[in-house]
């Protein structure tokens, strides 16, 4: 086994590390999600809200992901059986293994949509079709038996190709290319959103925070979107961790994972709500927003063919950059716990998924009256996977880190490449022994239905 480990791959760089990290992060929860949860929780309240979640919450998990990783030079689920043996806390990253299943069959079928779409721009599709006939045409793609899947394996096919390379030749070449290139193309979109006419009240929208308008749900909302959107509680942070070297500073890493995403989550809704607004469409439309609202703005804005395409380049890019590092989860598992070699685990792994997507993809049509508890494959899928399996995981990993795996050797690990102080390990340890496992907890709980906000803060 150690000879196994010794030729284990890592990233070779530390822009490597960061492009590919954040490209873990940065997928359609920023550029899909963030949106249109902002838009329904009141715009600059929710924003302020999740920024804070994101500092409080989401770095210290993603540090401890990091650390977590990189000590125990393993997959998400060796990496606690490696640094808990003999104790129920090897269990934990099973859950991540899981999580990562679930999530990227349906996310297969969401990138597939955006693929679609790109087609649907080049051939500007969306030119003289009111609102309603775009929500039409979305309606019979997503339940056509065929298309959306075609997409959704083409997708698979790409994230299967880039992860079955490895890790310096497939993973970090591809990020490196893939993140400064949805970066040009959301600050393009930008420069067009803000230079629309109107665009003014989409900017106060997003960065005037209005508190009157936040509910309980919102703020849950903001902690749970914080710790989707940093792609924790999946195993990706992990995995990616045992791939980064001794020399390498992960509280950077860290912070600059955490700000890399959260900027672009930003510049997607300076993207989005100006023109929104330019356009007089209500913000909060929903999860419709990116292919039913935005396909409508596109085309009445001067350029707009040229802008749809980019827009649904950049959902893809998005979309793929994420998907790789959730598939290395589940192909880090194949071959490290079940000795799989790398190529066979990752056609194993895609095929697998694909099937599972290809079921998701129709339940919205073929399948859309087979539920479980009022949940077609799809939704189930998610919610599972949101609800349960993402928040228990942070719980547990918050918890691990803070009460087992001790500060000693979480300075050790920190110290590998940088120095921390105490001051700033007191924080650290203070946030995940306490703050975080009682924020997650409670997301845990009102996902399950078991805890009702309105106890404490009646929606507005």
């Amino acid at each position: 086994m150690s000879g196994k480990q010794s030729k284990r791959d890592s990233f070779s760089s530390k822009f490597g590390v960061i492009a590919a990290a954040a490209g873990s992060a940065v997928g359609l929860g920023n550029i899909w999600k963030f949106p249109y949860i902002t838009g329904v929780y009141g715009g600059g309240a929710f924003l302020f809200v999740y920024l804070g979640f994101i500092l409080a919450i989401g770095l210290p998990i993603m540090l401890s992901e990091l650390i977590i990783g990189r000590k125990s030079k393993r997959n998400a689920f060796g990496a606690f059986k490696k640094l808990a043996p003999k104790s129920v806390w090897k269990y934990i990253g099973i859950l991540g293994v899981a999580a990562a299943f679930m999530i990227l069959s349906f996310y297969g079928v969401i990138a597939g949509w955006s693929i679609e779409y790109i087609f649907m721009a080049v051939v500007d599709g969306f030119k003289d079709t009111s609102p309603g006939e775009i929500s039409t045409t979305f309606t019979a793609f997503i339940e056509s038996p065929v298309k959306p899947v075609a997409f959704q394996l083409l997708f698979m096919l790409l994230t299967g190709a880039i992860v079955i390379v490895g890790i310096r030749k497939g993973i970090e070449k591809y990020t490196k290319i893939l993140m400064p290139l949805l970066v040009v193309i959301i600050i393009i979109l930008d420069i067009k959103a803000i230079s629309l006419k109107g665009s003014e009240a989409g900017l106060k929208f997003l960065f005037h925070p209005d508190f009157s308008k936040l509910t309980g749900e919102g703020i849950l909302s903001a902690l749970g979107h914080a710790f989707f959107s940093l792609s924790l509680g999946m195993g990706t942070l992990i995995t990616y961790g045992s791939y980064i070297r001794n020399d390498n500073n992960l509280l950077n890493t860290a912070i600059q994972v955490t700000v890399a995403d959260t900027i672009i989550a930003v510049l997607a809704g300076i993207a989005i709500f100006p023109a929104v607004f330019a356009f007089g469409i209500e913000p909060n439309s929903g999860p419709g927003l990116v292919f039913i609202t935005l396909p409508n703005v596109f085309q009445q804005m001067p350029g707009g063919h040229i802008f749809s395409v980019l827009f649904f380049v950049l959902l893809t890019v998005a979309a793929l950059t994420s998907a790789i590092s959730i598939l290395e989860v589940v192909v880090a598992y194949f071959t490290e716990e079940l000795n799989m070699k790398r190529k066979w685990a990752t056609v194993f792994a895609t095929i697998f998924i694909s099937f599972l997507g290809i079921i998701c993809s129709l339940s919205m049509g073929v399948f859309k009256n087979h539920s479980f508890y009022n949940l077609n494959f799809f939704d189930l899928l998610d919610w599972v996977s949101a609800n349960i399996l993402l928040p228990l995981g942070g719980l547990l990993i918050s918890l691990f880190m803070g009460w087992y795996f001790g500060r000693k050797k979480i300075r050790k690990e920190l110290e590998k490449g940088g120095h921390i102080g105490s001051a700033l390990l007191s924080i650290f340890m203070f946030l995940v022994r306490f703050i975080a496992p009682v924020a997650i907890a409670m997301v845990l709980l009102h996902g399950t239905g078991l805890l009702d906000l309105k106890w404490f803060m009646p929606a507005k």
